[in-house]
């Protein structure tokens, strides 16, 4: 498959009403595509793929979808599920709400493809520097917004100002 680099895009006008309608305060999709929009851009992984061929699904999607994935602790078929039915991941992805998705099996193949390219620490690597940029991540181990693994089921906490917890899940 070859890359056709797409613009990130705005996300679709219904998409967005109903999104904000289903959940006012937002989900961890919505907040991650909300707080960092532009995290992953489809020329970050041009030297992964070829030249010429049949055009592949927007690696800059692929690349949330794994973020989404790993979070909430789900399979490439859980993950491929998630995209089709959920209002939330449609929002982040900036999808119609009729968008069918994808097979499963692009993820495995997007991480091969990682993997290969010797890329394997571009996702987590981007992160981090989004974060830094954004004052979020000041020095090394220390952190003033940070993935809290307390919050709901492995969810992703993007607010300022969290609280670590002990291992008894108190605050601490």
């Amino acid at each position: 498959m070859s890359m056709y680099p797409q613009a990130l895009g705005s996300i679709p006008e219904e998409t967005g009403r109903v999104a904000r309608a289903a959940c006012p305060q937002g989900t961890e999709a919505s907040r991650l595509r909300d707080s960092l929009g532009e995290l992953y851009q489809d020329e970050q992984f041009a030297a992964l793929y070829p030249v010429e061929g049949q055009p592949a699904y927007a690696p800059w999607r692929l690349a949330i979808v794994t973020v989404l994935q790993y979070a909430a602790g789900l399979t490439d078929r859980q993950a491929a599920d998630a995209v089709r039915e959920r209002i939330d991941w449609k929002y982040a992805l900036a999808l119609e709400l009729t968008d069918p998705g994808f097979d499963f099996s692009l993820l495995s193949e997007f991480r091969l493809r990682l993997v290969q390219g010797g890329a394997e620490t571009l996702l987590l690597d981007r992160l981090l520097e989004v974060c830094k940029q954004r004052g979020w991540r000041k020095r090394r181990g220390q952190a003033t917004h940070r993935f809290d693994p307390c919050l709901g089921t492995g969810a992703l906490a993007f607010q300022s100002g969290m609280r670590g917890r002990n291992a008894a899940g108190h605050p601490g």
